[in-house]
């Protein structure tokens, strides 16, 4: 599947406007970049980003989890660092109480 930079960019967008302290679910952020249903497309344009100025962090699947990341690498412990960094915690399941922390523009 081919996706223009145009798609990436409005994902980027969405992603930017979360606040500190917040989080939002991969289709959210799919349903505010006007592609409804394309959660995955979410993960992975993130998964692409090159510009730490994004707060990637900041989203989590729809159960409150931090994705594992299918490379094995460290950016779900860093995700989830940077999150309680923000004052967002976690259940002893390793959720976030969507309740209390979802972003609702």
């Amino acid at each position: 599947m081919s996706i223009n930079s145009e798609t990436y960019r409005d994902i980027y967008g969405v992603v930017s406007r979360i606040p500190r302290g917040r989080v939002t679910t991969y289709g959210q952020v799919a349903c505010l970049a006007g592609m409804p249903g394309r959660a995955r497309l979410v993960g992975y344009a993130l998964s692409a980003l090159n510009d730490p100025s994004i707060p990637w962090h900041r989203v989590v699947n729809a159960r409150g989890e931090i994705s594992q990341r299918s490379d094995g690498g460290p950016g779900d412990t860093v995700q989830r660092l940077r999150l309680e960094e923000e004052g967002v915690h976690f259940d002893g399941q390793g959720r976030i109480p969507l309740d209390r922390y979802l972003w609702r523009p």
